[in-house]
């Protein structure tokens, strides 16, 4: 299946990554938001994202004009309609995405591919939402942000992903310049499987006492190489979404290293969700 016309669903942090790298590689992409200031936002984010590249001299100013020129905000879901491809990326909660696809369901053209952002929640429970021929091309297709400069995406196939599916959305992965994995339609996938604990444990070493959130960060990254700390990564995140995807897990698995540790509830109950609201395990200038 050739796909040319891309919907997305969602243009916060996630979505608007994924509709510039999509208008990058030549599709046509319409961004969804029900509020058309907030999808009109996403462009903008878009905007500056080439801007930037354009002033750094990686991008050219007929490119950029190029990739802009191929995006479309809208209010609208009946816009999706003729789409070969729709992805969703709205807030990692499974009713607000359920009852999303559920509308895409009786809008979108039959052929078309359904795939979901989600980092953590099953293909299948997401794909009971549409209707069982729908569910043949309904799939996980999870990119990491930011979309632009990560180079992996992960490819999830429910138990009625077809090959067909499958494979069209790999060889467009590879149109993006990503790299592909494909995990089991299991809580969390690959990579969240792996990063989740580890997250939680930081957390639970600062809640202890063990260490300031500077010094457990500069742990990881000096002692262990990664190019950011655990509790900085999961500020850059966004702790209301580290939270959903560890209760996502910890119901799937029931394992107590998925548990969310108290001061990450406490943190997201305050308000404090990490550099999107200026404050979270680091403080962040605004």
């Amino acid at each position: 299946m050739t796909i040319e016309r891309v919907f997305v669903a969602g243009a916060g942090l996630m979505g608007h990554g994924i509709a510039q790298v999509h208008a990058a590689a030549g599709r046509e992409v319409t961004v969804y938001e029900p509020d058309i200031a907030r999808a009109e936002a996403g462009i903008a984010r878009i905007t500056g994202n080439l801007d930037r590249a354009v002033a750094k001299g990686r991008l050219a100013e007929e490119a950029r004009s190029g990739i802009l020129a191929r995006i479309t905000g809208t209010a609208d879901l009946a816009d999706a309609e003729d789409a070969d491809l729709v992805v969703e990326a709205v807030f990692e909660d499974v009713d607000v995405k359920s009852a999303l696809w559920a509308q895409l369901d009786g809008i979108v053209q039959e052929d078309a591919i359904f795939a979901s952002n989600t980092s953590s929640i099953a293909i299948d429970r997401l794909a009971a939402a549409v209707s069982e021929p729908r569910r043949a091309r309904f799939l996980g297709m999870h990119f990491f942000s930011p979309v632009p400069v990560m180079p992996l995406v992960e490819l999830i196939r429910g138990s009625a992903t077809s090959d067909d599916a499958a494979e069209a959305v790999r060889a467009l992965a590879g149109d993006l310049g990503k790299q592909v994995i494909v995990s089991a339609d299991r809580p969390g996938f690959i990579v969240n499987r792996i990063l989740i604990p580890l997250l939680g444990e930081a957390m639970r070493a600062y809640e202890q006492g063990v260490g300031t959130a500077q010094d457990i960060d500069t742990g990881a990254k000096v002692g262990l190489n990664h190019p950011m700390g655990p509790l900085e990564l999961s500020d850059f995140i966004g702790l209301d979404v580290v939270l959903g995807i560890m209760r996502v897990l910890h119901e799937g698995f029931g394992e107590p290293q998925f548990a969310p540790p108290a001061v990450l509830e406490r943190l997201v109950a305050e308000g404090h969700l990490g550099q999107k609201t200026g404050r979270g395990f680091h403080a962040y200038p605004r």
